[in-house]
């Protein structure tokens, strides 16, 4: 494992360690996991769009109108 050194204004260090332990883990497992997630968001849109070219030949059917959408 890598270590990385950031900078961030103290109070909001003091604010992110206090959420990390109400949770039960430290800071650096909490941006351990954004990390991993922020990584493969960009995995997740480029799914996203080969899925959506896959279903290009889908026909959802007909229109709507705005009374039938909001009909209970």
């Amino acid at each position: 494992m890598k270590n990385i050194t950031f900078s961030a204004h103290e109070d909001l260090i003091e604010r992110a360690r206090l959420i990390a332990r109400g949770q039960r883990r430290t800071l650096n497992e909490a941006f351990r996991e954004w990390l991993a997630q922020f990584a493969q968001s960009t995995g997740d849109a480029q799914g996203f769009d080969a899925l959506m070219r896959r279903l290009q030949h889908v026909d959802a059917g007909r229109r709507f109108s705005r009374d039938e959408l909001n009909e209970r």
